[in-house]
């Protein structure tokens, strides 16, 4: 598959490959900080400690409990969202939707929508009927998650802190996914207005779940938007 230099690939990675991808990952995630998004760290995150924690997320990809996808440009990686599947045998029609970070300089392609849409459709194919995520409240996240038919359930009030440690509400929402499904309406009125909604700083997609994300080799699984084959893959052109 080519690609131009506009165009991003949206990539299912395996397990081993998050140890791999760990030092890309670390500036993927040094940014959505230092841009102030609430994703579980306080500023400032260093590149080691922020490659650490991707290199923990190496298990839980390789078990299956996680399923991650990173964004290309290139080589370098802009993007990324994760699934968190329920592990209790009650609870295994549920997901969790985490980590959905797009670097600040790769903003305004509409990547953040293609990386959503992808962890969806994923979601749904492997037989997850209900999905759920926490999101700082007010962030340009929701704008996103709602207009791509999330459901808004409620706020919790004081519920993480930003990078620069002031306490901030999380608002959580859900949406159905499968056969027979709707886009979701705000539960407390309205919907939301579009647009790609990355979050403060670049980020979305909630401070308090599991999180995981890797980088690719040969068993990739990859997305390409607008190109006609019938691999699952994603392409972002701008």
């Amino acid at each position: 598959m080519t690609t131009t230099k506009d165009e991003v690939r949206v990539v299912r990675l395996a397990g081993g490959q998050v140890a791999e991808a760990a030092p890309a990952l670390a500036g993927l995630l040094v940014d959505a900080v230092d841009g102030g998004a609430s994703v579980g760290f306080l500023a400032p995150l260093g590149r080691d400690e922020a490659a650490d924690w991707w290199r923990g997320r190496a298990a839980p990809a390789g078990d299956g409990s996680l399923a991650v996808w990173a964004a290309y440009a290139g080589e370098r990686i802009v993007g990324t969202v994760s699934l968190a599947f329920a592990d209790r045998p009650n609870s295994r029609h549920r997901a969790e939707l985490v980590k959905l970070m797009v670097h600040r300089e790769g903003r305004g392609r509409g990547l953040g929508r293609a990386l959503l849409a992808t962890a969806e459709r994923a979601a749904a194919e492997a037989g997850v009927t209900l999905l759920t995520l926490d999101t700082e409240t007010d962030s340009p996240a929701e704008t996103l998650y709602r207009s791509a038919g999330w459901t808004r359930v409620g706020t919790v009030p004081d519920y993480a802190l930003t990078p620069d440690g002031v306490l901030r509400p999380t608002t959580l929402y859900f949406k159905r996914v499968g056969p027979g499904t709707e886009g979701g309406a705000d539960a407390e009125g309205g919907a939301g207005a579009g647009g790609e909604g990355t979050g403060r700083g670049g980020a979305a997609g909630g401070e308090g779940g599991k999180e995981g994300v890797a980088r690719g080799g040969e068993d990739r699984e990859e997305a390409v938007v607008g190109e006609g084959d019938d691999r699952e893959k994603t392409v972002i052109g701008s």
